[in-house]
């Protein structure tokens, strides 16, 4: 007989009752709160299309890298589900699939996502299994037809007030403008700025990216002044558009301070590709310290994403390309690598850098107390592999004593799926009620405060963070 899927109503709060009640109350006070989305990689294409999402494989897993790394893990061909540049797939065979090892996403953090969606969204009362797979799909499919499961119908049922996206330096962004100038549209949706193939030598087409950032500004593209006043201008073009970020997601958070002389002549052998791997690090970690002094000037807040080993497997790398599950976590330090922007930029008067890991070793060892010093630093939220329950509860743990909750970004839900953003934050208030009423009950914090903070974090603090 099938299995029964469920949402505990006090999913995710202590287990002892009093201190459960307590996170009961403060989560209530939050749940219903807009979603202030500051940092993730929904297509703004999506909204100012507002089509209906095509089928259920599509919308789940075909594109959630989440979801298709475990499959594979377990046997599963990507090929198969259709991920990255394979051919497309079935989309009920691809279900099935899915359906079939679902056992496989029993205590994950996609597994929570997806049985929040499955139960809130579509009223889905089995566990996906083999036998369930094709009553699934077709209630999904037959609920993805109505209006109210369009993007925008979406958008507002989800309580989202503002959502950024990530997008390429030279994008016209005109789907955010026709966005912004659309009346029947409430929403904020931000552009992000995302120079990092942009600003490393070794990235794949680096010198034809460069050539085409430069002639923006009619510069030749050996032209180190002409590159810099490029990057200046188009970051300008995204803040006219509303950006409020500029996102780099670097392999490492090396910075070092050049003169403009040495710099230029590092960029002048990275565009006739005479540049060694020693001097593409030291180009790359200069513009990222040359990145923090444009925040400074223009008040995009600055985040770091470090330390992750982008296409990991080079056979599917090769096969299937990049975004296909195989991108794997690094050791990350910030103390060292960070000293030289910080030394230049870090006491500048309205400079913001978020910093993120996915190494939480480094949150209570070095994030914390730089943010508990910099003005300039804020802690980002758990990103990627430590977007989880018990990996927020550490997180919060670690970073807290030293720095508080005031110096943090708010949550950032860093998702490509559209359909987990509620799922993501209502995940986040309940562990912070949850920790906020532990505090309360072991005497560390009043009641009232805690209350307060409740709020701040879903509110006040990412607005913060984010300048918004």
């Amino acid at each position: 007989m099938p299995t029964t899927l469920q949402l505990d109503p006090d999913r995710l709060l202590p287990a002892d009752p009093a201190t459960r009640s307590l996170a009961r109350d403060l989560y209530e006070s939050v749940a219903a709160l807009p979603i202030i989305s500051p940092h993730g990689h929904v297509d703004p294409a999506l909204l100012l299309g507002d089509e209906a999402f095509p089928d259920p494989a599509e919308l789940f897993i075909t594109r959630d890298h989440y979801v298709t790394r475990l499959l594979h893990a377990a046997g599963v061909d990507l090929a198969a589900l259709g991920a990255g540049r394979a051919a497309a797939a079935d989309p009920r065979t691809v279900w099935r699939l899915f359906c079939e090892h679902w056992h496989l996403f029993a205590g994950t953090a996609s597994g929570y996502w997806l049985t929040h969606a499955f139960v809130t969204l579509f009223d889905i009362d089995l566990e996906p299994s083999a036998e369930t797979a094709d009553l699934i799909y077709d209630s999904i499919a037959a609920r993805l037809g109505r209006p109210g499961y369009r993007p925008r119908a979406l958008f507002d049922r989800f309580g989202i007030e503002v959502l950024a996206t990530t997008d390429d330096p030279l994008d016209d962004l005109a789907g955010h403008a026709a966005l912004a100038a659309d009346p029947s549209f409430r929403g904020r949706v931000l552009p992000t700025f995302r120079p990092d193939p942009y600003l490393d030598p070794e990235a794949p087409d680096f010198v034809a990216r460069v050539e085409k950032l430069t002639a923006t500004q009619a510069a030749a593209a050996d032209d180190f002044a002409g590159y810099l006043e490029a990057l200046e201008a188009r970051r300008a073009h995204f803040i006219a558009h509303g950006a409020v970020s500029a996102d780099h997601g670097v392999r490492e958070p090396y910075t070092v301070d050049l003169t403009d002389g040495e710099a230029a002549a590092l960029y002048a052998r990275a565009v006739s590709g005479d540049l060694d791997a020693a001097g593409a690090r030291a180009f790359r970690g200069n513009m990222l310290l040359r990145m923090a002094g444009m925040s400074a000037r223009d008040g995009l807040v600055m985040t770091i994403h470090p330390g992750v080993y982008r296409n990991h497997s080079s056979a599917t790398f090769g096969r299937l390309g990049a975004d296909t599950g195989h991108d794997i976590p690094l050791t990350t330090t910030y103390t060292e690598n960070l000293r030289p922007l910080l030394e230049r930029h870090g006491l500048a008067s309205g400079l913001q850098i978020v910093l993120f890991t996915v190494d939480e070793t480094v949150y209570s060892r070095e994030i914390a107390p730089l943010a508990g010093f910099y003005p300039s630093i804020f802690i980002g939220a758990p990103w990627w592999f430590l977007d989880a329950p018990d990996a927020v509860l550490r997180f919060r743990a670690a970073v807290t004593e030293t720095a508080g909750f005031y110096r943090g970004s708010g949550f950032i839900d860093d998702t490509r799926a559209f359909l987990s953003i509620p799922a993501r934050h209502d995940m986040a208030r309940r562990l912070d009620s949850a920790f906020l009423a532990r505090l309360v009950r072991e005497g560390r914090l009043p009641r009232a405060r805690a209350e307060q903070i409740a709020v701040d974090l879903v509110d006040s603090v990412p607005r913060k963070a984010f300048k918004l």
